[in-house]
């Protein structure tokens, strides 16, 4: 039983040891440590608080970012807007003038068909003149005292002439 109950002079023989030890590792430990711990107490606040202050920038330049890419997104929709109506504006703009040239060019072309036909009628009209004066001719020439002779001779004429 001695080894379960302690000695009462080994008992405070340790007490006073233990209180040496626990003075002397106050004052020379304990409050360093302390200090440290409060220390790195501090600095691990700081690193919380900075971290909080990163973590709202973080989320201020989010939210900037996403209303800059939104005006980005309104800006190319405005530009590509812009363009189209552009080359709406010039494919109409084409078109008009497409069809006044092709106005113009059918107008000349009928002038000139109106020409051209204009010009051949009296080159027809001329040829018919002269025909009609040859034949008067050749009909003077025959004798005119036969009426019956004469209309034979006209219509002999108008079967030999061919017209072109």
């Amino acid at each position: 039983m001695d080894l379960l109950i302690p000695a009462v002079g080994l008992f405070i023989i340790s007490f006073v040891i233990f209180v040496i030890v626990f003075l002397v590792l106050k004052k020379f430990a304990w409050t360093p440590i302390l200090a440290v711990l409060k220390e790195r107490e501090g600095s691990i606040a700081d690193s919380i608080a900075s971290a909080e202050r990163v973590k709202e920038e973080m989320a201020q330049m989010k939210a900037e970012h996403e209303h800059v890419l939104a005006e980005a997104k309104a800006e190319r929709s405005k530009i590509l807007k812009e363009a189209k109506d552009a080359k709406d504006l010039i494919i109409s703009e084409a078109k008009t003038q497409a069809q006044a040239e092709a106005k113009k060019i059918i107008s000349e072309a009928y002038s000139a068909i109106e020409t051209q036909k204009m010009a051949a009628l009296t080159e027809v009209k001329n040829q018919v003149g002269t025909l009609v004066i040859e034949v008067a001719e050749k009909v003077l020439r025959k004798e005119l005292s036969d009426k019956s002779a004469q209309e034979g001779y006209v219509k002999q004429l108008a079967q030999e002439i061919k017209l072109n």
